[in-house]
């Protein structure tokens, strides 16, 4: 499976599998080109729709329930997209002086310009810096071998009546992806610090990929209990067989 990960160079390949409780669907492992992760976002959106679009059969019919090394997530489906239930951080909290240190000299910065920053893993490792706008975002030019964690975010918010409320970008040089066009799990381990913080309200809109030529719109919206769902749209694209 790794091998094949490298080979298509995606920033995820994943493999459907057998599940193997009762309370899922199926199982999914989770490949980018440098290594294996226990949860990924986007990955899990498109495979979902793959599945359902390849004639699998949910349990229930409101949702699917996937199985992976974060444990079981949940995934449902609208007419035009699918959205995840975040699953919980394992790691939260501000992050300590070295990994700020670093991630600011990698992204050319200085420490004033951050705004806010955390631990924000729900499995890959991500850790994230908060910028003043948007625009600080988009103009980030970082230096990729100096990224101390093998994944890194920064996120910044658009003036009040924009598209959208915040732009993202992350990047992962440690597992072979210099910058995903859009990443699902850093947007629900943020969505779940911002809107238990309030600094986001229950339901935003987000952009990422816009540097790549990619813009991805997703949406997080955070139920009354504190459930954040990360939604959007999910096509099949491409279809094929591969020989092994």
């Amino acid at each position: 499976m790794q091998r094949l990960a490298r080979w298509t160079n995606l920033s995820e390949t994943t493999f459907v599998l057998p599940h193997t409780v009762p309370e899922a669907d199926y199982r999914l492992r989770i490949f980018t080109p440098g290594g294996e992760l226990p949860f990924a976002g986007h990955p899990t959106l498109g495979s979902a729709r793959a599945w359902l679009d390849g004639g699998g059969m949910p349990r229930h019919p409101d949702r699917v329930v996937q199985e992976c090394a974060a444990g079981l997530v949940t995934v449902r489906r609208g007419e035009d997209s699918v959205s995840f239930a975040a699953p919980p951080r394992v790691r939260d909290g501000v992050l300590d002086d070295d990994c700020l240190n670093r991630i600011v000299a990698a992204f050319g910065i200085t420490r004033d310009w951050v705004v806010a920053h955390q631990w924000v893993d729900n499995g890959p490792g991500w850790a994230v810096v908060q910028l003043a706008t948007a625009e600080e975002v988009l103009a980030l030019e970082p230096d990729l071998a100096l990224v101390p964690a093998a994944m890194v975010g920064a996120i910044g918010a658009y003036p009040e009546g924009s598209e959208y409320d915040f732009e993202m970008r992350t990047f992962a040089p440690g597992v072979g992806v210099p910058e995903d066009p859009a990443c699902g799990s850093m947007n629900a381990a943020v969505g779940q610090w911002l809107t238990s913080t309030g600094t986001a309200p229950s339901t935003y809109r987000v952009s990422q990929g816009a540097r790549l030529g990619r813009a991805a719109s997703i949406e997080i919206a955070a139920d009354t209990d504190g459930t954040v769902w990360v939604s959007g749209a999910a096509v099949i694209c491409v279809r094929g067989t591969i020989t092994l």
